[in-house]
């Protein structure tokens, strides 16, 4: 069995108080506090934390799914934006958009599609967050002649 920890410390009142979130990892340590969880003040909070899991568990397991149907994607980019509301049990998660590109090549386009949706129902984060109401997917194949533009501007 595999445990992930990470740590929180909190000092002072909701409003004026600050704190500081450590992953067990090390990797990552930053400071939080209201306004930048609910206003738009500088460091980090648990949302924000959700979606950088969700997008790495989605993008993790597109590629676990695809590669069991001998596909393997060159890259797949995932963007995972939480959106925190007020509702009347208090500030609530009431939607996540998961927006991926991906550059798999030889993949139909409706294949990706119906692959992309069966990552969003079965990857673990989207698993634990089933309580947020509304989880959206918009999964965008990157053609062969996409790619090769892009590879074309990355060389320039």
């Amino acid at each position: 069995m595999t445990i992930r920890e990470a740590e929180a410390q909190w000092q002072g009142s909701l409003k004026e108080g600050s704190g500081r979130l450590r992953l067990g990892s090390g990797v990552f340590e930053g400071a939080y506090s209201f306004p930048s969880r609910f206003e738009n003040g500088p460091g980090t909070n648990p949302e924000e934390l959700i979606a950088a899991a969700h997008a790495g568990c989605f993008s993790m397991a597109l590629s676990a799914i695809l590669g069991s149907g001998g596909h393997v994607p060159v890259r797949i980019r995932t963007v995972a934006k939480v959106h925190l509301r007020t509702s009347t049990a208090g500030p609530t998660l009431t939607r996540i958009d998961l927006e991926t590109e991906a550059e798999i090549p030889g993949l139909a386009p409706e294949e990706f599609q119906r692959l992309a949706q069966s990552a969003k129902a079965t990857c673990l984060v989207s698993r634990a967050l089933a309580g947020v109401a509304d989880i959206r997917l918009k999964a965008d194949l990157v053609t062969d002649a996409a790619a090769e533009k892009r590879n074309q501007e990355i060389s320039r």
